[in-house]
């Protein structure tokens, strides 16, 4: 019979991190700020759970394959991750630009935001920092003492993340309502954004040793 306290304690610690990452500012954040002012939060909600597509892969690498992320891998993800990034920067600089306040998104828009959202997880070096330095090792004795409790840490983790990323989206949804020059200056907020974290991510490729 497992202790319901001990499997409390698990569930409550994965909502504190589930919330944690979804607050942290990051690439994964501006995108979906962006890709709200840009289609609005209907078209974007769905983007919120990209996690639950990217994180597996990422924490069965971290966690079954590598105990540590190698300086190699944690250089091509800081360069990938920074191109493709500086690739989302310029495409909301190309919305801010040909901003329009009656366009509407095409009717895809839903899906190529959660995939984008997914790629841009992926390609980030946090996830893999995340799971492997703070959030994995949690994971991994819960586990060791059962796997209901490893699960139950998993479930508020994502459970709160995935929540707290709709509140977010739900938030800049209601700011893009407050009018065309106000969703305009946003939109180029986030360009400059992902731009900033680009560039950042390709100095760390490019300084990592």
């Amino acid at each position: 019979m497992i202790p319901q306290h001990r499997l409390a304690n698990y569930w409550i610690l994965g909502i504190g991190f589930g919330f944690a990452a979804a607050v942290q500012p990051g690439p994964f954040q501006a995108y979906l700020i962006g890709q709200t002012l840009k289609n609005g939060w209907r078209r974007t909600l769905l983007a919120a759970l990209a996690p639950l597509l990217s994180d597996g892969p990422i924490i069965t690498l971290v966690l079954l394959v590598l105990n540590q992320i190698p300086a190699p891998l944690r250089r091509f993800l800081y360069l990938a991750g920074g191109v493709f990034v500086l690739y989302l920067a310029w495409g909301a600089f190309r919305a801010w630009q040909r901003f329009k306040p009656d366009a509407s998104a095409s009717p895809d828009s839903a899906s190529h935001s959660l995939l984008r959202a997914a790629l841009t997880n992926t390609l980030s070096p946090g996830p893999y920092i995340y799971w492997s330095l703070v959030t994995g090792p949690i994971l991994l004795r819960g586990w060791a003492e059962t796997p209901t409790r490893g699960l139950g840490f998993l479930a508020g983790f994502y459970g709160a993340m995935i929540i707290t990323l709709m509140g977010l989206i739900l938030l800049f949804g209601t700011a893009r309502r407050l009018g065309p020059q106000v969703n305009r200056a946003l939109l180029g907020v986030s360009a400059l954004a992902l731009a900033g974290f680009g560039g950042y991510q390709l100095w760390l490729g490019v300084s990592s040793q």
